[in-house]
């Protein structure tokens, strides 16, 4: 497959010229999205060649039962499938009897695929010759609204070039999909009632056993050379409703049908007015138009610009990475629902099930705190607080007792639903991420009031997790973790994971701090917390006791920790000994290989470097980086960006820049050759921080926010803005300086290479 088809652009995702071999790759590259829904880039007419047909709705979900497992204590039942909803950008198109079919036409030429970033759109166009020698000419534009999020547009415009032909239009809604991605091949939805009316249909249909009602919706209007024509006919099946609109058409003569569609939700609406919001939605969106939302469209997508755009001069691959990124990211969450999250594929593919992993607090909160403000990344915490209770039940399961809480590996409600035993039981540092993000968003924001209200619960529910997960071992005479598998998959089943262990005891000092803290400041709070958990003073010196004590394996011989117990017994060849053939090793080599292997799937040691750098000297980070990077194979999405950060903090930009390269375009170049089953939505969170936390080296420092800039020799300059406590800060970096300028109304301090310098409003200070 040719991975480089996508052409260089500041502002769009192009792709010139009809190759089969891409259609599933640009399926997930150029997927769209408005945090409520979204859909990969299908072709609206019928496509007969090899395709991954995926709509989808936030927060609607099914059990799929497991095919392994679930028999054994502890094990989840099922694995949370996001679903492939009902189709309703669908129209089959009929050229004097032909269905047209990209497939099987003749010929098909000037075919583009352009996703405009700064507007929110995606267009088609192309030419082709039909099976019976009719050569037309097709744009078609589809995007789903921002302002109105239960709907999106479609404009498919269709000239006939050579001859008359009578062109059918039949727009569909179809309920009869399946999931790509499927245990036992169930039927994921169950119909149970379709209408039509007035150039309009509805499908209501429910998921099994979650029982999500949700209603498909379109409407449709054919206008041909400027004046309206009406529809003739209306067809129904069990799980299938269509429109009808015909055409005589003379060459050279065009066509456009306008439709309208989308999904209204039980999730947001009573159940029996499902149908009803969705006449109302068709009604106000047609009365706007299909130009009035898309004009509305420009305007929402400029708003997000303003604040989360970051402009690089000089080098128009690593500008087009940065952009896809942040609007991949805005397109799957907003921060309106803080019963949604962030999936790893978000709305571009069936991948890895599950609506929430880890990823969110570890990479996307920092994004979503300085791009938006600090009501949508409260809303990510608040998330895991409503699922506390949850969490306590997972732990209970595996047999820890006394509200110990451990958070799922994969959740949609806040159950475990991942079903590898040695994640689901052993990848538990996805408690110490949360925990960290608390620490973090305090850090960033200033708003303390979210530890009091809510966090403390939690920090109480993981402390008693780790406090029961360790057993003190004779031998060392240290508190030891038996059994993990840290972010590094490429390990399972270790002992003392030298991350896992450190955020073991960094959550425990944290939770005491902050217990303390609450005492002093929220009495009533307090009070309230300790009643609930019923905890004593004497637990919590226990807790202490296995924080002063924990172990970390270190290698003397190199001067650093190790990875885990036993990593020195591996045979250390380099990555760069490894023949080309062999990568990625995860699909050359057998799992029993891997795991033998020294190659590190994505950071481990680093990770927590990265999480505590104010806990090491830059001699023991460079000493690591040096140490583990040369085993690294970056297989994990979310390897290459911590790299990025450490690297350019060690000064080596050149490094930093090729980390960045590739985070910034895993999708678009597929580094990983599989982009075509979804993107890797929560890593591009981590490109973002390549550049503000990177080269920006933008940290909060005693409570201050303090950067140290650098420029990589490939850009002439780059420039970025933060919200940090609601003051607006942009920054420009250039070879030469800095400059800095706040958008507000209070003055800032800020630190800039270690030395203070203070922002007025609106007044633009060089460094």
């Amino acid at each position: 497959m040719n991975q480089d088809y996508i052409k260089p652009d500041n502002w769009c995702i192009i792709e010139e010229g009809f190759d089969k071999e891409n259609v599933k790759s640009s399926e997930s590259i150029f997927s769209i999205g408005n945090g409520a829904m979204g859909q990969r880039a299908n072709f609206e007419e019928t496509y007969t060649g090899d395709t991954f047909q995926g709509s989808y709705i936030a927060g609607v979900y099914y059990p799929d039962k497991t095919r392994v497992g679930w028999w054994k204590n502890g094990y989840p039942e099922y694995f949370a499938k996001v679903l492939n909803a009902p189709n309703w950008i669908g129209i089959k198109i009929l050229i004097s009897g032909e269905e047209l079919d990209l497939a099987t036409c003749k010929k098909v030429s000037n075919f583009k695929r352009e996703l405009n970033m700064k507007e929110g759109v995606y267009t088609r166009s192309f030419q082709a010759v039909t099976v019976n020698n009719v050569e037309i000419d097709v744009v078609v534009k589809r995007f789903l609204s921002l302002d109105i999020d239960e709907v999106g547009a479609i404009s498919y415009q269709l000239k006939v070039l050579n001859t008359a032909a009578l062109v059918v239009f039949e727009p569909y809604l179809d309920s009869g999909i399946t999931n790509e991605d499927s245990n036992w091949d169930d039927k994921f939805w169950n119909t149970t009632n379709i209408s039509s009316s007035d150039n309009s249909a509805f499908i209501e249909a429910h998921t099994m056993k979650t029982e999500f009602k949700t209603c498909t919706f379109m409407g449709a209007s054919l206008t041909f050379e400027g004046a309206e024509v009406a529809g003739v006919a209306s067809e129904k099946t069990d799980n299938f409703v269509s429109l009808k609109f015909e055409q005589n058409m003379d060459p050279n003569t065009t066509v456009t049908l306008t439709k309208f569609g989308g999904f209204t939700v039980a999730r947001n609406h009573p159940n029996e007015e499902l149908v009803q919001v969705a006449k109302n939605k068709l009604s106000e969106v047609s009365a706007i138009g299909f130009e009035g939302l898309l004009q509305k469209q420009k305007e929402a997508w400029a708003a997000i610009w303003e604040m989360s755009d970051i402009v690089i001069k000089g080098d128009i691959k690593a500008q087009q990475g940065i952009r896809f990124n942040i609007f991949q990211l805005n397109q799957t969450y907003l921060g309106t629902d803080s019963t949604l999250n962030i999936g790893p594929k978000g709305f571009t593919g069936e991948k890895y099930g599950g609506s929430t992993y880890w990823d969110t607090e570890a990479y996307c909160i920092p994004f979503y705190m300085a791009t938006k403000d600090d009501k949508v990344a409260r809303k990510l915490l608040k998330y895991r607080y409503n699922h506390l209770e949850k969490a306590i039940e997972n732990a209970k399961k595996l047999g820890f007792s006394n509200g110990a809480a451990l958070y799922p590996m994969v959740t949609m409600n806040g159950e475990e639903c991942h079903n590898e035993w040695e994640i689901t039981f052993e990848e538990i540092h996805r408690n110490g991420a949360i925990a960290f993000a608390i620490h973090n968003y305090f850090r960033y924001t200033g708003d303390y009031s979210y530890i009091p209200e809510m966090g403390l619960e939690v920090l109480i529910g993981i402390s008693r997790f780790w406090h029961q997960r360790v057993n003190l071992s004779k031998d060392k005479n240290k508190y030891v973790m038996l059994g993990v598998t840290g972010p590094n998959e490429y390990e399972n089943n270790v002992n003392n994971n030298w991350y896992t262990n450190y955020l073991a005891k960094w959550c425990i000092n944290y939770t005491l701090t902050q217990l303390d803290k609450v005492k002093n400041g929220y009495p009533d709070d307090y009070g309230r917390v300790v009643g609930k958990t019923k905890l004593t003073d004497r637990e919590c010196e226990k807790w202490k006791k296995v924080a002063n004590k924990m172990y970390f394996p270190f290698s003397k011989e190199y001067g650093v920790f190790l990875q885990q117990d036993g990593f020195l017994d591996k045979e250390l060849v380099k990555v760069d000994d490894l023949p080309k053939s062999e990568r990625p090793i995860n699909q050359k080599w057998s799992w029993d290989r891997i795991l033998r292997s020294p190659y590190i799937k994505q950071a481990d040691v680093l990770q927590g470097f990265y999480f505590f750098e104010e806990d090491f000297s830059i001699e023991d980070l460079e000493r690591h980086f040096d140490f583990y990077e040369p085993f690294t194979v970056h297989e994990s999405s979310l390897s290459p960006c911590v790299h990025s950060i450490q690297a350019a903090k060690l000064g080596r930009m050149e490094q930093a820049y090729n980390f960045y390269l590739r985070t910034s375009r895993l999708d678009l170049d597929d580094y990983n050759k599989e982009v075509e089953e979804g993107l890797h939505i929560t890593s591009m969170a981590g490109t973002w921080m390549s550049i503000v936390e990177g080269f920006g080296g933008m940290r909060v420092i005693n409570d201050k926010l303090s950067f140290k800039p650098q420029i990589p020799d490939q850009w002439q300059a780059y420039s970025f803005k933060v919200n940090f406590r609601d003051r607006i800060i942009k920054v420009n970096v250039t070879s030469e300086n800095t400059t800095f300028q706040l958008i507000g109304a209070e003055e800032v301090s800020i630190r800039v290479n270690g030395k203070k310098v203070v922002l007025l409003p609106n007044e633009l200070i060089t460094v």
